[in-house]
């Protein structure tokens, strides 16, 4: 009988893993400019051995991608390539969003707090100055094919 409690266990903790491990916002997402609706770059999205969740910039889509840098940065991030910038960091899973972390807007160097979430097919980041995400702006960005 506790064999059978102990193996129940196990197989719960696995596909619970598994399910958290194959989030659907894991991958590749196109951003997409909310006010000029133009196409900026790729962000990857995925799981760190810490169990949180990250974005980083892996392309651009503009002239000169590979030599820009974060001007307006601050701290470590200050004139670092934009290419390879981690822009989501610390977010957590929590009922299919990832919450609780933040994103950088490379544009203006400032950090937001970070809600993301899917909605028909693609992913919505709202960026926000105040945790309960009341004062800032959303962007959808579409998957990467």
């Amino acid at each position: 009988m506790m064999k059978k409690r102990i193996l129940s266990l196990v197989g719960v903790l696995l596909t619970t893993t598994t399910i958290f491990a194959q989030t659907p916002i894991i991958g590749e997402w196109i951003t997409v400019d909310d006010a000029t609706e133009e196409q900026k770059s790729v962000v990857r999205i995925y799981q760190a051995d810490n169990g949180k969740y990250y974005g980083d910039i892996i392309q651009l889509f503009e002239p000169n991608a590979e030599t820009a840098v974060c001007k307006e940065c601050e701290g470590p991030e200050h004139n670092q390539p934009i290419i390879g910038l981690t822009i989501i960091r610390d977010m957590q899973l929590k009922e299919g969003e990832l919450r609780g972390g933040k994103v950088l807007d490379p544009d203006n160097g400032k950090f937001y707090y970070a809600k993301i979430y899917l909605k028909d097919g693609n992913l919505i980041l709202r960026g926000s100055l105040d945790k309960a995400g009341l004062l800032g702006r959303s962007q959808t960005w579409l998957p990467k094919k």
